[in-house]
């Protein structure tokens, strides 16, 4: 089955592989960019990157309604247990594990994590999915630059999908070079627009990424699709 990688604004994709439905940092409530709500989505998991309120946000909303699996750090989980979600798993960076719906692996991110009400939310990830059918995601999650994408870029990414905001993580420019890290047959912008402090031009940025390395741009607008 084909996957088909979703954006619902924000840092929030929907990912639909093997006929499951994941969800990655669910936030609609409190997000101008947010065209849906989190009663209106399918899930089988969620995973969380981190416990920025733009990120985890309806996380336990729609793992209680849907029963989905929260996969996340151990922290995190931990916290959203504490709050009436049942089915969590949790992991820690570098750790990986074989799910139902593929295999997760949790990659660093420099960035912060504390949780909407103070709490320790762990270390920041980003994540490798490793679907069945169409290669490895990578989600970079909120992060700067760092010369270990080298790394995760030995992984073979059939996809990946970066910030390029600015201000609270790496900007276009560094994006440009995580690419080069990187090497993805395919990268998504993420966590750009939402507010004006993180406006960007990603019709420009896409220009750059076609003229400056070897991966396809695809631009999503919030809503829109995309099939590997």
């Amino acid at each position: 089955m084909t996957t088909k990688i979703t954006w619902l604004g924000h840092a929030s994709f929907q990912i639909e592989t093997d006929g499951k439905f994941i969800q990655v940092d669910p936030f609609f409530d409190g997000n101008p960019a947010a065209q849906v709500k989190a009663e209106q989505l399918k899930a089988d998991a969620v995973i969380v990157t981190h416990g920025h309120g733009d990120h985890i946000g309806d996380a336990a909303a729609v793992a209680k309604r849907t029963g989905a699996l929260v996969v996340s750090n151990f922290e995190i989980v931990s916290w959203l247990q504490q709050r009436g979600v049942e089915n969590g798993h949790g992991m820690n960076l570098g750790g990986s594990y074989r799910f139902h719906f593929g295999t997760v692996k949790l990659t660093v991110a420099h960035h912060s994590s504390m949780l909407p009400d103070g709490s320790n939310g762990g270390c920041p990830a980003g994540f490798i999915l490793k679907t069945k059918s169409d290669g490895n995601l990578y989600f970079a999650g909120d992060t700067a630059l760092f010369s270990d994408m080298k790394l995760i870029g030995e992984e073979s990414l059939a996809v990946a999908v970066l910030p390029i905001g600015d201000n609270f993580t790496m900007g276009p420019d560094d994006s440009l070079k995580a690419i080069d890290f990187l090497k993805p047959g395919i990268v998504i912008p993420s966590h750009y627009n939402t507010w004006p402090v993180i406006a960007q031009d990603a019709d420009a940025w896409a220009a750059s990424v076609t003229a400056k390395t070897s991966a396809k741009p695809v631009v999503l607008k919030v809503g829109e699709s995309f099939q590997l």
